[in-house]
């Protein structure tokens, strides 16, 4: 694998490279034609560059096999975390074993192409994971509309479809989110995360702003079988999502923007993992908004669903969740965070795992709440940075009615590069 990428990028620097090369190579021939007044200076820049645009699409339609390639990019991205994190559970006569180790979160490659007349396709694969995180094709008509085909998130909410990975500042996705989007493990819902389907977005003058998607039910996240599975009668049904939203920058400098997502997944409720595809289906709801003002940010969202026989076969579950995220730029290369997060899975439950990410569990409860603290040390804007964050997280109230209490405490941190 790593050495697929080590030939991309040599493609990339040999591409470059050929380009300039044949730009230079002719430098004499138009120079020539200069002193002799057959094209003027402006003349010559624009035909040294149109040489260099011709021989570099020449050579991407070789190498990718498309005569019609007038483009191609490669990015990456590498996270190397570390997780300190206890659990401890009230009256219990032995506790969880804690974790402590260093671990690769994400080691993305990616490729896209420009086809040009607005169609592209994006591909992004993580090696960490060993599963797809993009592979679509692109027509994009204007800013109002652009149509995506293929693998890639659902758009609901606004951690889990508008705000990239690399992005986020309490280096993990809040409990809120992760119990939403996660893998259904009969507590988290699993509405969300990657699907295959048609995907449409766009954004007006006014500032409003769209996606809506049709997509298979079920999560594909396996990077071989569950990417090219066909399904199956029990999940033949589409499920389908949006979001919609409104942005605006005052004269002040102050920006805010406001926005709802919905998921609707037919036969994907059921009261475990595996009551899936028998006929009980789900609902997803988010509202969320963003409000920042020079160094100050702050960022909100509110999730609740409903779940067909979630919790037994004679009752539904109707789970609820927020978080709410201040954040100020200390200065250009220091800024801090703090998040509040409240999970209330009611008798679904939930496990501090559920939500913190490389937690130890802390038993099934109806209740959790995290905060997050933390600092991020820019060193080469968002594409080097180091952010580091102390977590405290606390679960209570078991299914059954019986009092009890959880807590979670610790660090992570992640050393973060983007290419």
């Amino acid at each position: 694998m790593l050495n697929l990428k080590s030939k991309l990028l040599a493609t990339a620097a040999a591409l470059f490279a050929a380009s300039v090369a044949l730009a230079q190579d002719s430098g004499p021939l138009i120079d020539l034609l200069v002193k002799k007044g057959l094209i003027q200076d402006q003349e010559a820049e624009e035909l040294r560059a149109e040489l260099a645009r011709d021989a570099s699409a020449g050579i991407l339609s070789t190498i990718s096999g498309g005569k019609s390639t007038v483009g191609l990019s490669l990015s990456g991205r590498l996270q190397i975390q570390y997780a300190g994190l206890g659990t401890d559970i009230d009256g219990a006569a032995s506790q969880p074993a804690p974790t402590s180790h260093f671990f690769l979160r994400r080691i993305y490659f990616g490729v896209k192409a420009n086809l040009g007349n607005g169609w592209s396709s994006t591909f992004n694969y993580d090696f960490a994971g060993s599963t797809f995180d993009q592979a679509f094709v692109t027509w994009r008509k204007d800013d109002a509309l652009s149509v995506d085909v293929g693998f890639r998130k659902a758009p609901i909410g606004l951690e889990e479809w508008y705000t990239s990975s690399g992005s986020l500042k309490a280096i993990e996705r809040s409990p809120a989110t992760r119990y939403f989007v996660e893998s259904n493990n009969g507590r988290r819902l699993g509405a969300g995360s990657y699907r295959i389907g048609v995907f449409a977005s766009g954004k007006f003058d006014n500032g409003v702003f769209y996606t809506v998607a049709a997509t298979n039910p079920e999560r594909n996240e396996d990077g071989t079988a569950g990417v090219t599975s066909a399904g199956s009668s029990a999940n033949n049904s589409l499920s389908y999502w949006g979001n919609l939203g409104y942005t605006k920058k005052l004269e002040s400098g102050l920006t805010y923007t406001v926005a709802g997502s919905f998921g609707l997944l037919p036969d994907q409720g059921g009261p475990s993992n595996t009551g899936l595809g028998k006929g009980d289906d789900m609902a997803v709801y988010s509202v969320w908004g963003t409000v920042a003002n020079g160094p100050f940010e702050v960022i909100g969202e509110y999730f609740w669903g409903t779940v067909d026989h979630g919790i037994n076969a004679s009752r539904d579950a109707e789970p609820k969740a927020y978080y709410l995220q201040p954040s100020y730029k200390i200065s250009d290369t220091l800024e801090a965070t703090v998040r509040y997060t409240e999970v209330n899975a009611g008798a679904r439950g939930v496990n501090l795992s559920d939500g913190i990410r490389s937690a130890p569990g802390g038993g099934t409860m109806k209740n959790m709440t995290e905060w997050y603290y933390g600092l991020t040390w820019f060193f080469r804007g968002n594409d080097a940075k180091l952010q580091l964050g102390y977590i405290h997280g606390e679960s209570k109230d078991t299914v059954t009615g019986a009092s009890a209490k959880a807590t979670t405490d610790g660090i992570r941190s992640q050393m973060q590069i983007n290419f």
